[in-house]
Protein backbone atom coordinates (compact mmCIF):
# COMPACT_ATOMS: atom_id res chain seq x y z
CA UNK A 1 0.00 0.00 0.00
CA UNK A 2 3.00 2.30 0.40
CA UNK A 3 4.46 1.55 -3.01
CA UNK A 4 3.25 4.82 -4.58
CA UNK A 5 4.64 7.20 -1.93
CA UNK A 6 7.88 5.23 -1.69
CA UNK A 7 8.41 5.42 -5.45
CA UNK A 8 7.64 9.16 -5.37
CA UNK A 9 10.17 9.77 -2.60
CA UNK A 10 12.87 7.70 -4.29
CA UNK A 11 12.35 9.38 -7.66
CA UNK A 12 12.42 12.87 -6.18
CA UNK A 13 15.52 12.06 -4.17
CA UNK A 14 17.20 10.92 -7.37
CA UNK A 15 16.13 14.03 -9.27
CA UNK A 16 17.25 16.37 -6.50
CA UNK A 17 20.61 14.60 -6.42
CA UNK A 18 21.02 15.01 -10.18
CA UNK A 19 20.06 18.68 -9.92
CA UNK A 20 22.48 19.48 -7.10
CA UNK A 21 25.23 17.49 -8.78
CA UNK A 22 24.73 19.35 -12.06
CA UNK A 23 24.65 22.64 -10.16
CA UNK A 24 28.01 21.79 -8.60
CA UNK A 25 29.50 20.81 -11.95
CA UNK A 26 28.63 24.12 -13.63
CA UNK A 27 29.25 26.31 -10.60
CA UNK A 28 32.73 24.88 -10.01
CA UNK A 29 33.74 24.03 -13.60
CA UNK A 30 32.42 27.09 -15.40
CA UNK A 31 33.26 29.10 -12.29
CA UNK A 32 36.89 28.10 -12.75
CA UNK A 33 36.79 29.47 -16.29
CA UNK A 34 35.23 32.72 -15.09
CA UNK A 35 37.71 33.17 -12.24
CA UNK A 36 40.60 32.37 -14.56
CA UNK A 37 39.41 35.00 -17.04
CA UNK A 38 38.76 37.71 -14.46
CA UNK A 39 41.77 37.23 -12.21
CA UNK A 40 44.79 37.22 -14.46
CA UNK A 41 44.86 33.63 -15.66
CA UNK A 42 45.22 32.56 -12.04
CA UNK A 43 44.29 28.94 -12.70
CA UNK A 44 45.51 28.39 -16.23
CA UNK A 45 44.35 25.65 -18.56
CA UNK A 46 45.75 22.94 -16.28
CA UNK A 47 43.92 24.38 -13.28
CA UNK A 48 40.59 24.68 -15.06
CA UNK A 49 40.86 21.10 -16.33
CA UNK A 50 41.70 19.89 -12.83
CA UNK A 51 38.65 21.66 -11.38
CA UNK A 52 36.31 19.93 -13.83
CA UNK A 53 37.81 16.56 -13.01
CA UNK A 54 37.77 17.16 -9.27
CA UNK A 55 34.17 18.36 -9.12
CA UNK A 56 33.01 15.33 -11.12
CA UNK A 57 34.92 13.06 -8.76
CA UNK A 58 33.44 14.79 -5.70
CA UNK A 59 29.89 14.58 -7.06
CA UNK A 60 30.25 10.87 -7.81
CA UNK A 61 31.31 10.16 -4.24
CA UNK A 62 28.55 12.42 -2.89
CA UNK A 63 25.50 11.19 -4.84
CA UNK A 64 26.65 8.12 -6.77
CA UNK A 65 24.75 5.85 -4.39
CA UNK A 66 21.55 7.91 -4.72
CA UNK A 67 21.04 8.73 -8.40
CA UNK A 68 24.12 7.26 -10.04
CA UNK A 69 25.66 10.73 -10.46
CA UNK A 70 24.98 10.92 -14.19
CA UNK A 71 24.88 14.76 -14.16
CA UNK A 72 24.93 14.51 -17.96
CA UNK A 73 22.00 13.89 -20.35
CA UNK A 74 24.25 11.98 -22.77
CA UNK A 75 25.25 9.59 -19.99
CA UNK A 76 21.63 9.03 -18.95
CA UNK A 77 20.55 8.30 -22.53
CA UNK A 78 23.47 5.94 -23.09
CA UNK A 79 22.73 4.04 -19.88
CA UNK A 80 19.14 3.61 -21.09
CA UNK A 81 20.29 2.36 -24.49
CA UNK A 82 22.51 -0.18 -22.76
CA UNK A 83 19.58 -1.51 -20.75
CA UNK A 84 20.97 -0.25 -17.46
CA UNK A 85 18.47 2.55 -16.87
CA UNK A 86 14.67 2.77 -17.27
CA UNK A 87 13.73 4.71 -20.40
CA UNK A 88 10.79 6.26 -18.56
CA UNK A 89 13.23 8.11 -16.30
CA UNK A 90 15.22 9.73 -19.10
CA UNK A 91 13.01 12.83 -19.33
CA UNK A 92 12.89 13.63 -15.60
CA UNK A 93 16.63 13.03 -15.19
CA UNK A 94 17.53 15.26 -18.15
CA UNK A 95 15.26 18.05 -16.93
CA UNK A 96 16.80 17.84 -13.45
CA UNK A 97 20.29 17.96 -14.91
CA UNK A 98 19.57 20.98 -17.11
CA UNK A 99 17.69 22.72 -14.31
CA UNK A 100 20.48 22.26 -11.78
CA UNK A 101 23.14 23.27 -14.30
CA UNK A 102 21.20 26.41 -15.20
CA UNK A 103 20.95 27.39 -11.54
CA UNK A 104 24.72 26.97 -11.34
CA UNK A 105 25.20 29.34 -14.28
CA UNK A 106 22.70 31.77 -12.74
CA UNK A 107 24.69 31.80 -9.50
CA UNK A 108 27.81 32.68 -11.50
CA UNK A 109 25.94 35.52 -13.21
CA UNK A 110 25.01 36.95 -9.80
CA UNK A 111 28.56 36.61 -8.50
CA UNK A 112 30.35 37.79 -11.64
CA UNK A 113 28.02 40.07 -13.66
CA UNK A 114 31.00 41.53 -15.51
CA UNK A 115 31.76 38.18 -17.17
CA UNK A 116 29.50 37.95 -20.20
CA UNK A 117 30.01 34.40 -21.47
CA UNK A 118 30.08 32.43 -18.17
CA UNK A 119 32.21 29.67 -19.66
CA UNK A 120 30.13 28.85 -22.71
CA UNK A 121 31.55 26.27 -25.10
CA UNK A 122 32.47 27.60 -28.55
CA UNK A 123 34.52 25.82 -31.24
CA UNK A 124 37.85 27.39 -32.08
CA UNK A 125 38.11 25.72 -35.50
CA UNK A 126 35.52 24.35 -37.92
CA UNK A 127 32.25 22.80 -36.82
CA UNK A 128 33.37 19.51 -38.32
CA UNK A 129 36.49 19.47 -36.14
CA UNK A 130 34.47 20.40 -33.06
CA UNK A 131 31.81 17.76 -33.75
CA UNK A 132 34.37 15.01 -34.18
CA UNK A 133 36.37 16.09 -31.13
CA UNK A 134 33.31 16.22 -28.87
CA UNK A 135 32.08 12.87 -30.19
CA UNK A 136 35.40 11.15 -29.51
CA UNK A 137 35.83 12.71 -26.08
CA UNK A 138 32.30 11.71 -25.07
CA UNK A 139 32.77 8.22 -26.49
CA UNK A 140 35.90 7.66 -24.40
CA UNK A 141 34.30 9.12 -21.27
CA UNK A 142 31.21 6.93 -21.58
CA UNK A 143 33.34 3.88 -22.30
CA UNK A 144 35.16 4.43 -19.00
CA UNK A 145 31.88 5.07 -17.17
CA UNK A 146 30.31 1.86 -18.46
CA UNK A 147 33.32 -0.15 -17.36
CA UNK A 148 33.59 1.20 -13.81
CA UNK A 149 29.91 1.59 -12.91
CA UNK A 150 27.45 -0.87 -11.43
CA UNK A 151 24.25 -0.82 -13.43
CA UNK A 152 23.67 2.88 -13.99
CA UNK A 153 25.35 3.79 -10.70
CA UNK A 154 28.67 5.60 -10.84
CA UNK A 155 29.82 4.62 -7.39
CA UNK A 156 32.56 2.66 -5.68
CA UNK A 157 36.02 3.27 -4.31
CA UNK A 158 37.70 3.92 -7.65
CA UNK A 159 34.82 5.00 -9.90
CA UNK A 160 35.14 8.64 -8.92
CA UNK A 161 38.88 8.65 -9.52
CA UNK A 162 38.59 6.91 -12.90
CA UNK A 163 35.76 9.08 -14.21
CA UNK A 164 37.00 12.35 -12.72
CA UNK A 165 40.49 11.61 -14.02
CA UNK A 166 39.10 10.95 -17.49
CA UNK A 167 37.21 14.26 -17.45
CA UNK A 168 40.36 16.14 -16.43
CA UNK A 169 42.47 14.35 -19.04
CA UNK A 170 40.02 15.06 -21.83
CA UNK A 171 39.59 18.68 -20.72
CA UNK A 172 43.34 19.09 -21.06
CA UNK A 173 43.25 17.75 -24.60
CA UNK A 174 39.96 19.14 -25.89
CA UNK A 175 39.61 22.33 -23.87
CA UNK A 176 41.57 24.56 -26.24
CA UNK A 177 39.70 23.13 -29.25
CA UNK A 178 36.04 22.96 -28.20
CA UNK A 179 35.88 23.65 -24.47
CA UNK A 180 35.65 19.88 -23.90
CA UNK A 181 32.00 19.90 -22.90
CA UNK A 182 31.13 16.19 -23.23
CA UNK A 183 27.86 17.17 -21.57
CA UNK A 184 24.80 18.88 -23.13
CA UNK A 185 23.63 20.25 -19.76
CA UNK A 186 27.04 21.82 -19.08
CA UNK A 187 26.80 23.68 -22.43
CA UNK A 188 23.11 24.55 -22.28
CA UNK A 189 23.31 26.23 -18.86
CA UNK A 190 25.77 29.09 -19.59
CA UNK A 191 24.23 29.51 -23.06
CA UNK A 192 20.79 30.11 -21.53
CA UNK A 193 22.01 32.59 -18.93
CA UNK A 194 24.38 34.45 -21.27
CA UNK A 195 21.95 34.37 -24.21
CA UNK A 196 24.62 33.05 -26.57
CA UNK A 197 23.57 29.98 -28.56
CA UNK A 198 26.24 29.90 -31.26
CA UNK A 199 27.13 26.32 -32.21
CA UNK A 200 25.13 24.95 -29.26
CA UNK A 201 23.74 22.20 -31.47
CA UNK A 202 27.22 20.65 -31.66
CA UNK A 203 27.31 20.28 -27.89
CA UNK A 204 23.89 18.66 -27.86
CA UNK A 205 24.37 16.20 -30.72
CA UNK A 206 28.06 15.22 -30.58
CA UNK A 207 28.27 14.20 -26.87
CA UNK A 208 25.06 12.19 -27.22
CA UNK A 209 26.31 10.43 -30.33
CA UNK A 210 29.68 9.67 -28.77
CA UNK A 211 28.12 8.31 -25.58
CA UNK A 212 25.73 6.10 -27.54
CA UNK A 213 28.58 4.64 -29.60
CA UNK A 214 30.31 3.61 -26.39
CA UNK A 215 27.50 1.17 -25.57
CA UNK A 216 28.08 -1.38 -28.37
CA UNK A 217 31.83 -0.91 -27.95
CA UNK A 218 31.59 -1.85 -24.28
CA UNK A 219 29.54 -4.89 -25.20
CA UNK A 220 32.16 -5.96 -27.73
CA UNK A 221 34.91 -5.76 -25.10
CA UNK A 222 33.04 -6.95 -22.01
CA UNK A 223 30.29 -9.14 -23.43
CA UNK A 224 26.88 -9.51 -21.80
CA UNK A 225 28.23 -8.22 -18.48
CA UNK A 226 28.38 -4.70 -19.92
CA UNK A 227 25.12 -3.93 -21.69
CA UNK A 228 22.06 -5.69 -23.04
Amino acid sequence: MHTGPVKWLVMNRELFSEAIGSFALVFAGCGAIVVNDLYGNSLGHLGVSAVFGLVVMAVIYAIGNTSGAHINPAVTIAFALGGRFPKAKIGPFVLAQIGGATLGALALRVLFPEHLSLGITIPVGTWQQAFLMESILSFLLMFVILNVSTGHMEKGIMAGVAIGGTVALEALIGGPVTGASMNPARSIAPALISGSFDSLWIYLAAPTLGALLAVPTCRMTQGDSCCT
